[in-house]
């Protein structure tokens, strides 16, 4: 895949990535508004092993978000199966000196459209924790809809966190 977003790219993973993903997710403010499947601290090694899995995976689901010269994130789908194989859920991250420029919008419009038309779902969720704001306007301003609050549903850091559940439904992505 190779999608420009702004200045800004959506791409698929090279292994020369390792490092800066190291480097950029090596971050506890990440690493608290994600699942704990993604490690802190973040080595090269984890690095390695994630860009490893996302080349191989088949079909590829799991994104850069890149500048010119460096990876700077991640964008990704999780495809559901048998009944929920029209559905999918949406993660991401992005390196924190690149946060507040609107780049994860544009990402996560891009993405979504893709899924709609290249993987032919109808439905993308994500179910951010109600502690990353940021994340809720994200999802927002690129027409996802809130559908409640999941209470209690996630153990994170040692704390019991609720959880939104956010979907995008239909074809208006595709524009």
């Amino acid at each position: 895949m190779y999608r420009k977003i702004g200045e800004y790219i959506i791409r698929d993973w090279r292994m020369e990535d390792a490092s800066s993903v190291a480097k950029y997710a090596n971050n506890r403010k990440i690493w608290m508004n994600l699942r704990d499947a993604f490690p802190y601290p973040y080595s090269l090694q984890d690095a390695e092993s994630f860009i490893s899995r996302s080349i191989e995976a088949d079909p590829i689901t799991v994104f850069a978000i890149a500048t010119q010269s460096e990876a700077i994130g991640s964008i990704g789908l999780m495809l559901g199966e048998d009944v929920h194989r029209y559905t999918a859920e949406i993660g991401y991250w992005l390196a924190e000196p690149f946060w507040g420029k609107g780049i994860m919008t544009q990402a996560v419009k891009s993405m979504t459209s893709y899924a709609i038309r290249n993987l032919k779902l109808h439905r993308i969720f994500a179910e951010p924790y109600s502690i990353n704001p940021a994340s809720l306007r994200v999802l927002e301003k690129a027409g996802f809809i809130c559908e409640g609050m999941l209470r209690s549903n996630a153990f994170k850091d040692d704390k019991v966190l609720d959880q939104f559940l956010y979907s995008y439904v239909g074809k208006k992505a595709e524009k």
